[in-house]
C-alpha cells in the first residue's frame, strides 16, 4: 500500500502530474459523451469554472504557472492500449461493448481542446469552448487539478512527521465512518468522490478501505481508472449537463418544456436496466414528474441530488404509485452532501419502501475538516458547468435555489415554463 504522507513529502519536483490518465474520470461522463457524440455532435458548448465558496481565494493559493503546467499536461494525454482494451471489452452494467466502435475510434485519437485561463482578483476564470463531446471531458480533470493544487499549497508548509500524523488522523476518520456503515443491514454504497477529492492517491486509498471494510455493501466507484485498477464496477449514469444543454437549444417555450424528456428519450434508446436512472431536479423534481410521459415511470429508479432528500424520495414514491408502479421494485440513489449520519438516517427511513442506494462523494474522499490550522484543508464547493450552448445561456434551477445558475431573466423564464414556485433554501455542503 502506498505511503501517502511520504509521497506528499517527496513531491518536490516541478511538476508532479495530478491527472495521469484520460480515464481518471467519472464513468457517467463517458456514458454521456457517447450519447452526445451520437445525438448532438455539432453542438458548441462553453464550460466554466464556478467557485461557489468564494471565501477560498484560489488565485492567491495556487500559482498560475503551476496551474497551466498541470492543464497543459492533461492536454498531452491520450488513451493507453490497456485503457482502450478495458473500455472496449469490459462488461459494464451487465453489458459488453457498452462503448460503440465509432465512439472508441474517436476517443482513442482524442486530445483535449485548448483552455482559457485568466486571473480575476482572488479567483481564476477558467473556460473551455468547442464541440460539446470534446470540451465536456475537461470538467473532471480541471476540478481534480484545482482541488489538489489547493491542497498542495497547504501541505507544502507541513513537515514530514506532521504529514504522517495528518494522514493517520484522516485514515482513522474514514475507518470510523466505515465502522458505522458496517452496522447498516443491506447497505448499498458507491464512491462518487472523484470531482472534489483530496487527491487521486487519497481517493484510491478510500476505495480500498471501503472494499475491505464493507465487502459486498460497497458496490463500486465512479472513477474509471480506479475501477479498472482495482477490478471494481464502474458506477454512474447521467448528470444535469444533459438537460441544461438540451434546454438551452430549445427554440421556444413549448420546446423548452419538452427538452428534459427529449434527453431521456435519447438515453432510453441507448441504455436499459440500471442505467435507466432519472435525475429529475434540474428544473424541479415535482413538476418534472407530474408532467413526465408514462414510459418514464417504467425506468429503474431516480437519483436525488438536491433539496430535502426525504421530501424528494417521498415525491418519487408517490409518483410511482400514481403511475401504477411498485416502489419496492424501484431504486432511489441519494447523492447530495452525504456523510455517515445522513446515510444512516435515509436508509432507516426508506429501506423496505424502495431499493436504497448511496453515491458517497466529497465527505468520503476529502474530509480533512478540522485537521489543520484555520481548517485550510476543509472541502469547498467548486464546480465546472456548461454555461452556454450554441451561444445561448444554460440554466439550472435545482430543488435548492442556492444551486441555481444562469442569467436572472432566464431563471425567471424557466421557473415560469416549468411551474417552479417557492423553494426552500438549503446550505450547499459540498
Amino acid at each position: 500500500m502506498v505511503d501517502i504522507a511520504t509521497r506528499v513529502w517527496n513531491h518536490k519536483w516541478k511538476i508532479d502530474p495530478i491527472v495521469r490518465s484520460l480515464i481518471d474520470m467519472d464513468f457517467y461522463k463517458l456514458l454521456m459523451c457517447q450519447s452526445i457524440f451520437r445525438n448532438k455532435p455539432d453542438t458548441e458548448v462553453t464550460f466554466s469554472l464556478i467557485n461557489r465558496s468564494d471565501h477560498v481565494p484560489l488565485a492567491k493559493l495556487i500559482d498560475e504557472g503551476e496551474l497551466r503546467e498541470q492543464l497543459d499536461h492533461i492536454r498531452s494525454l491520450s488513451l493507453s492500449r490497456g485503457e482502450s482494451t478495458w473500455l472496449r471489452g469490459n462488461t459494464f452494467y451487465g453489458k459488453r461493448q457498452m462503448f460503440r466502435p465509432d465512439f472508441m475510434e474517436w476517443f482513442e485519437g482524442l486530445r483535449l481542446p485548448p483552455y482559457h485561463l485568466e486571473r480575476r482578483g482572488d479567483q481564476y476564470e477558467l473556460t473551455f469552448e468547442g464541440k460539446w463531446h470534446e470540451v465536456m471531458l475537461w470538467e473532471i480533470p480541471a476540478l481534480a487539478v484545482l482541488m489538489e493544487l489547493r491542497g498542495r499549497a497547504v501541505l507544502d508548509t507541513m513537515g514530514r512527521f506532521e504529514l504522517q500524523v495528518l494522514y493517520a488522523r484522516a485514515m482513522t476518520r474514514v475507518w470510523e465512518k466505515i465502522a458505522v456503515l458496517r452496522e447498516i443491514p443491506d447497505l448499498s454504497v458507491a464512491d462518487f468522490g472523484t470531482r472534489r477529492r483530496h487527491s487521486y492517491l487519497w481517493q484510491d486509498w478510500c476505495v480500498q478501505a471501503m472494499q475491505e471494510g464493507l465487502g459486498k455493501a460497497f458496490t463500486g466507484t465512479s472513477n474509471c481508472k480506479i475501477a479498472m485498477s482495482r477490478e471494481l464496477e464502474a458506477i454512474g449514469t447521467n448528470a444535469h449537463e444533459l438537460p441544461m444543454v438540451y434546454a438551452a437549444l430549445a427554440e421556444d417555450d413549448a420546446a423548452l418544456a419538452e427538452a428534459p424528456y427529449e434527453v431521456l428519450s435519447d438515453w432510453h434508446e441507448e441504455h436499459d436496466g440500471n442505467l435507466r436512472i432519472i435525475l429529475p431536479d434540474t428544473y424541479g423534481t415535482k413538476g418534472f414528474l407530474d408532467n413526465a410521459p408514462d414510459w418514464l415511470a417504467g425506468w429503474t429508479g431516480i437519483r436525488v441530488d438536491s433539496g430535502d432528500p426525504v421530501k424528494a424520495a417521498q415525491i418519487a414514491i408517490d409518483w410511482w404509485k400514481s403511475r401504477g408502479e411498485d416502489p419496492t421494485q424501484k431504486r432511489v440513489i441519494f447523492s447530495d452532501g452525504l456523510d455517515v449520519d445522513k446515510i444512516r438516517e435515509l436508509h432507516g427511513k426508506f429501506a423496505g419502501k424502495v431499493n436504497v442506494s448511496f453515491g458517497w462523494g466529497t465527505l468520503l474522499t476529502n474530509d480533512f475538516r478540522g485537521l489543520v490550522k484555520d481548517d485550510a484543508l476543509a472541502p469547498f464547493s467548486l464546480v465546472c458547468k456548461a454555461v452556454a450552448a450554441n451561444g445561448r445561456p444554460t440554466v439550472k434551477l435545482s430543488d435548492n435555489p442556492n444551486k441555481a445558475m444562469g442569467p436572472a431573466e432566464e431563471i425567471e423564464r424557466y421557473k415560469r415554463v416549468f411551474g417552479v414556485g417557492a423553494q426552500d433554501r438549503q446550505e450547499v455542503v459540498v
